[in-house]
């Protein structure tokens, strides 16, 4: 069960399905999301009724999935809808450019959540979908807004249990200290197969008017034949790009 959700209430319960859903999953069986959020079976399969009615959920074969009218009420919200219209230029030149799978993502808590994701044939097999969410300590995105969010968030991350998504993610708090810090240095932060084996990324942070970070920026690639070095230029002017058009229409409003 995920977060401190009211289980008293209706409506506490209902959330508490949805966010029961994992970035990985596709679907999701009745009996395992009984098992996930400890409501009766009952219960569950009366909301996920009403869900689905609201085109919250779908119902498939084999279970429950996320609808598209969810992402579509949370893209009302209006920080991430004017953020994707002032970034999607920026996204699509950057997706030209490299032919790689391109994200922009924000922090939510401890995760972060994909805004936009851009692949053509050639994209990597992320584990990434638009709407969905990763924790910040195993993504290059992850670690571009931990290294430059507020100093508690850091504490709070470096001294929380981290999930081991693969042998290769960084779990040890000394060792991911070292890689933000040196993100703070260079300005862009790497992942190499520590969300999903196979898969390596570099990401740049983008700041606001008022130099708080407020989104970031990647590119994904395949092992085997993609370095992330080679787009550091790229990820950057596109950061860059972004913060200077939220500055610019800052100063007209």
């Amino acid at each position: 069960m995920t977060g401190a959700t009211n289980l008293d209430t209706v409506l506490g319960k209902a959330v508490t399905i949805l966010r029961a859903f994992r970035p990985e999953d596709h679907v999701v069986s009745l009996a395992e999301l009984v098992r996930r959020t400890g409501l009766h079976k009952a219960t569950v399969h009366r909301l996920a009724k009403e869900l689905v009615a609201n085109r919250l959920l779908d119902r498939v074969d084999d279970g429950y999935r996320l609808s598209g009218g969810l992402f579509e009420l949370g893209m009302l919200a209006s920080l991430e809808r004017s953020l994707l219209e002032m970034a999607m230029p920026f996204l699509q030149d950057l997706y030209e450019r490299t032919h790689e799978t391109v994200h922009l993502g924000v922090r939510d808590g401890h995760d972060v959540v994909y805004v936009a994701k851009i692949g053509g044939h050639r994209q990597a097999n992320a584990p990434s979908r638009t709407g969905g969410r990763i924790p910040l300590h195993c993504s290059a995105i992850g670690k571009a807004l931990l290294a430059n969010s507020d100093p508690e968030l850091r504490r709070e991350v470096l001294s929380s249990p981290m999930v081991r998504r693969t042998p290769h993610t960084v779990v040890a708090p000394g060792i991911l200290r070292g890689q933000l810090d040196k993100v703070m240095e260079t300005g862009v932060a790497f992942e190499r197969e520590e969300s999903a084996l196979g898969i390596a990324c570099v990401a740049a942070p983008v700041f606001g008017p008022d130099d708080r970070i407020v989104a970031a920026i990647s590119v994904t690639g395949p092992t085997t034949r993609y370095r992330p070095e080679s787009q550091v230029d790229a990820v950057r002017a596109a950061a860059e790009g972004l913060r200077s058009t939220m500055s610019r229409r800052e100063r007209l409003r």
